[in-house]
């Protein structure tokens, strides 16, 4: 959320963001903000006025009262300046409701080194790893299916399409996934480990930016009016929500399994075979937060620790920096993490890494006071994945895929797969 200052002080910057993002609906909604902003202080400064005219005639009243003079007249002043001041108030309180509103639907500014442009305007920043030849290596969901790994059919059955049912080996590589890449993120990267609801109420969902913009994309519970998550970024980053944090005990890190619900998975039309398009799957996500002179480096931090998971399962990939109509609604900044897949022969995105700046601290009220005293101040929320599982589990199928159909286990998965080899 924009601090609503900008809306006074500098809407040009603001302008000039969503331009850059191609945000064509949040500049038509620029010219309301800043009307209803303008009237919410008109009305509150009428207000003050209209409260400070009240407070005369209270006095006048209360000394004619005492000089035995008729105060009729002044009480019935009295009386209509306070229908109007509640009538008024009632406007403001209307006007900045509309305002609030409106200012959530308002995308993150992007920051300066963020490219312009869209998909097409995406930078690869990085590479590592020597990719596979596609020659020969068959899809991962025939692999799977071969395999006895993966059931589609059964879940399309109890469920619908997009939910998968892992079986034998294929469920214990889910679990040997979470077990060692929270391993990895606690031991040697000092995450905090936290395990946190699938559900969540509206407040959070609005804390991290998925409402109200993206209801339709949720898993909704309307008895209740909660939502599954969409990620763990979710719960993890309000467990701050309303809170001061010490300055002293910044930068935090923490990281979650959870499973992820989205109901817009697939709906493109495309890359819905076997796992490139799920509505539910697993993930491990990595959180920071930080004060605004570090998030910068926090990025870049956060970054390497997503990339190390990809490192260590010896999976070859690529960084891209993506360009400002490409980033996501809440980021200012992103890294995508993508891998190569040569039984499909493209490059699959398994995490994005991004830093959000104040814009979700501002929605879920999230501060820190410095050492010192000093008056608290917003941090800055980063997170990535760490990765999400159905690419990752789909790219080990297909990079590490035998002449024989059986797949080679990446070493450091043994000890916790209990095998070496799938087959």
């Amino acid at each position: 959320m924009h601090d609503p200052k900008v809306l006074r002080e500098r809407p040009e910057a603001l302008r000039a963001a969503m331009q850059r993002r191609g945000a064509t609906s949040a500049l038509a909604s620029l010219a309301q903000l800043e009307s209803l902003d303008a009237e919410w202080r008109r009305l509150t400064a009428s207000v003050e006025e209209l409260k400070a005219r009240r407070n005369r005639i209270t006095q006048e009243v209360q000394q004619a009262k005492r000089s035995g003079h008729d105060a009729t007249a002044l009480v019935d002043e009295s009386r209509g300046v306070g229908d109007e001041i509640s009538a008024l108030d009632a406007r403001a309180s209307e006007a900045k409701r509309e305002r609030d509103d409106l200012l959530l639907q308002i995308p993150n500014a992007t920051l300066d080194d963020v490219p312009e442009g869209g998909e097409e305007a995406n930078r690869v920043i990085r590479e590592w790893g020597t990719p596979r030849p596609s020659d020969g290596v068959k899809p991962h969901w025939e692999i799977a299916t071969k395999l006895g790994l993966i059931d589609f059919e059964k879940g399309a059955k109890i469920t619908g399409s997009g939910f998968i049912v892992f079986r034998g080996l294929g469920a214990r590589l889910v679990r040997a996934l979470i077990n060692w890449m929270i391993t990895l993120q606690t031991s040697e990267h000092g995450y905090d480990e936290t395990w946190v609801p699938y559900v969540v109420n509206r407040a959070t969902m609005t804390g991290t930016g998925q409402l109200p913009k993206f209801e339709d994309d949720l898993y909704r519970v309307e008895s209740d009016d909660l939502f599954l998550i969409p990620t763990a970024e979710v719960p993890i980053t309000n467990l701050f929500r309303d809170d001061i944090l010490d300055g002293a005990n910044l930068p935090m890190g923490l990281v979650g399994y959870t499973p992820c619900f989205r109901r817009e998975a697939g709906a493109a039309g495309k890359d819905t075979r076997g796992l490139l398009r799920v509505h539910e799957f697993d993930k491990v996500e990595l959180v920071r937060i930080c004060a605004p002179e570090d998030s910068p480096a926090q990025h870049e931090l956060l970054t390497t620790h997503a990339e190390r998971v990809l490192q260590r399962l010896g999976l070859p990939y690529r960084v891209l920096l993506l360009a400002a109509g490409d980033t996501g609604f809440a980021s200012a900044k992103t890294y995508d993490l993508e891998v190569w897949a040569p039984g499909v022969g493209k490059w699959l995105e398994v995490s994005s890494c991004s830093t959000f700046t104040d814009f979700q601290a501002r929605r879920a009220n999230i501060r820190y006071r410095a050492p010192g005293g000093k008056k608290p101040e917003f941090v800055h929320t980063l997170n990535g994945s760490g990765l999400g599982f159905p690419r990752t589990i789909a790219t080990l199928l297909e990079h590490y895929q035998q002449p024989d159909g059986s797949v080679v286990v990446p070493e450091v998965l043994r000890p916790y797969l209990g095998a070496d080899r799938i087959g």
